[in-house]
């Protein structure tokens, strides 16, 4: 235990992809994406940290803009506000990038030509996506429910179901339901509602696997336009934003593997080449701008209300039921899309932190929750972050309250007691992220790849071609 300790220090203070006595290491081309999504990831988790310290009242203020009501606070300026409540373009990120990500290999056999070898890259992808994504959702969850029974530490607004064997009978019905993804109304409520991206990470991905197939054999123009068209189908006749986003995430991806081939880019982008670097700067800040749409609710006067977003509410198309899902999309692309052109935002992503955030993302992503609402929810106490919705009846949270009070001077999210109890949660949960990461992420992939390889037909002879003429004829 004391050596995985150690072994997790030094990969905070060290971690992979930080220069070392052999010289720096070697980063993969998209190693930015990696980046990107583990400061992804950093911003959800800071996101839910703010509201959950602030209490419900603060939400109004967090998730609109600035000067909406009067209120002026630098949490809420435009662009900086990003990093207070950036979780909700942080998804729309995760969505492109993994839209790009599983596309990248595909596309590039398809450009190839080698149509058998994205037949058998395709089938493991396919098969190995479900258990990639919830094994560690299981693990983690499990984890959970036996702690709360173990330790008897119970969390705000839950009701224990008893005994542990009525607990985790409950947690595997809600999991039988919330891992089938075509089932509507899931919301893993009791134990970690942080979840609800994951079916449709899953549901995304399928879409992306199967426009890689539909499209295989279609020419580049053609196949462009089939993915552009699946975009403004998503968006503007059916509200399947996250589609979209997977969709978009392809398309960049095709673009890019296009324009590393002379003749195969669209003339028309590449009449924009003098001006790239101005386009891709305007693009990033508009891209930052639109991430920061308020969310406090779904009703368009609401939007029309907040200070700079009265005509770009007029933007979002009929189809999309939360109007927030529109904006983020295109704020979640010209950021993915503008990243690797603009030479300082490359680099600091493919930074040694940034890097090491993007290896314990989806850990990240999974813990940070859990964390919060039991050891967050008694430091945020402790030091004086009392909520006034706080369960009356949860004994054990109100003992920690106000046990060492510290001063809330300062602006608003960056409060004295605010960062000094992050002084503890941040290295606390990013360890436990590092340690779920090489304990359950990881060899979870190992696994699923294990387990695709154990099905094949290995040794088999190659099959004869089967003429099926015969089962086909109508007596």
């Amino acid at each position: 235990m004391k050596s995985v300790t150690i072994r997790g220090l030094r990969q905070l203070l060290w971690p992979p992809g930080a220069a070392s006595l052999d010289g720096p290491r070697q980063l993969r081309p998209t190693a930015y994406l990696d980046g990107l999504r583990g400061f992804a990831a950093f911003l959800v988790y800071i996101h839910h940290h703010e509201l959950w310290a602030h209490g419900e009242k603060s939400v109004s203020i967090f998730e609109n803009a600035f000067g909406y009501k009067g209120e002026f606070y630098l949490a809420t300026f435009h662009f900086i506000r990003n990093f207070f409540t950036g979780g909700h373009a942080a998804v729309a990120v995760f969505y492109v990038i993994s839209g790009y990500v599983l596309s990248v290999k595909p596309l590039s056999l398809i450009h190839a030509g080698e149509h058998l070898q994205l037949f058998d890259n395709l089938a493991s992808s396919f098969f190995r996506r479900w258990f990639r994504l919830y094994i560690p959702l299981i693990v983690t969850t499990f984890v959970t429910v036996t702690t709360w029974y173990i330790f008897g530490i119970w969390i705000q607004k839950y009701e224990p179901k008893g005994s542990i064997s009525d607990e985790l009978w409950e947690w595997y019905v809600q999991f039988k339901n919330f891992s089938f993804i075509f089932k509507e109304g899931w919301m893993w409520v009791d134990y970690n509602t942080h979840l609800w991206s994951i079916p449709l990470e899953m549901r995304g991905s399928l879409v992306t696997f199967i426009a890689c197939i539909a499209l295989s054999r279609a020419a580049h123009r053609a196949r462009l336009l089939c993915l552009l068209a699946l975009v403004v189908y998503y968006l503007y006749i059916v509200d399947g934003y996250y589609c979209a986003l997977f969709v978009a995430g392809m398309l960049q991806c095709d673009l890019d593997l296009l324009a590393r081939k002379d003749g195969y880019f669209p003339r028309w982008l590449r009449r924009l080449e003098p001006y790239k670097t101005l386009i891709y700067y305007h693009m990033f800040f508009l891209g930052l701008y639109l991430a920061g749409v308020p969310s406090e609710k779904r009703e368009m006067d609401q939007l029309r209300a907040n200070p700079g977003w009265y005509w770009l509410s007029f933007l979002k198309p009929q189809a999309v039921f939360d109007f927030k899902w529109f904006y983020l999309f295109l704020a979640g692309n010209m950021i993915v899309a503008s990243v690797p052109r603009i030479p300082w935002q490359k680099r600091f992503f493919e930074s040694s932190f940034c890097q090491f955030l993007g290896r314990v993302s989806f850990a990240l992503y999974l813990v940070h929750g859990p964390i919060l609402s039991t050891v967050g929810d008694r430091v945020y106490h402790a030091v004086g972050w009392v909520r006034e919705e706080a369960d009356l009846n949860n004994e054990q949270v109100l003992r920690w309250a106000n046990v060492l009070p510290l001063p809330k001077t300062g602006p608003l999210g960056l409060e004295i007691s605010f960062l000094a109890a992050n002084i503890l949660l941040l290295p606390l949960t990013l360890w436990v992220a590092d340690f779920v990461t090489r304990t359950v992420d990881e060899p979870t992939v190992r696994f699923s790849r294990w387990l695709y390889k154990r099905i094949q037909r290995d040794g088999e002879v190659e099959q004869k071609p089967v003429d099926l003429a015969p089962l086909m004829r109508v007596e």
